[in-house]
């Protein structure tokens, strides 16, 4: 990937990549994800959606994360009894707006607005443990809606 940093896509944890302020971060989170479900039971019957939420979550950190140079996402899946949570942590400390619809005219914006469709919740705050940045986060799967 071009611009991409001397770190591997290789986990730093079973769950857990970091990926560059790129474009093409969008894609490699997508892939991380097949593979990771690929090993989880059942986790086939989730690609579809998570793959959607997964891009969107990460495109919008790339796009809209006011961030310095160099700066990493960190995507971070967790599979729980009833869902798989999906992650990106970016170190802008804005939260996202309310998702909005956007009219047939524009060519963006309607990343939050797809994620609240096909996610069972989905919210954002703060890093934990007081890090720089936020998490914005989706559970998927569980039937919540």
């Amino acid at each position: 990937m071009p611009g991409m940093l001397e770190k591997s896509l290789t986990p730093t944890d079973p769950y857990s990549w970091w990926l560059p302020m790129h474009p093409k971060s969008a894609s490699a989170a997508r892939r991380l994800l097949r593979t990771f479900l690929a090993g989880q039971p059942d986790g086939e019957r989730l690609f579809d959606i998570a793959e959607l939420v997964v891009g969107e979550l990460v495109t919008n950190a790339v796009l809209h994360a006011k961030t310095p140079p160099g700066r990493l996402i960190r995507i971070r899946f967790e599979r729980r009894p009833d869902a798989l949570r999906v992650e990106v942590h970016d170190a802008d400390a804005n939260l996202p707006s309310v998702p909005r619809l956007a009219d047939g005219h524009d060519e963006g914006g309607r990343g939050l607005w797809l994620v609240s469709q096909l996610a069972d919740c989905w919210g954002c705050g703060p890093r934990e443990g007081g890090g720089i940045g936020k998490t914005v986060w989706a559970l998927i799967g569980g039937g919540a809606k």
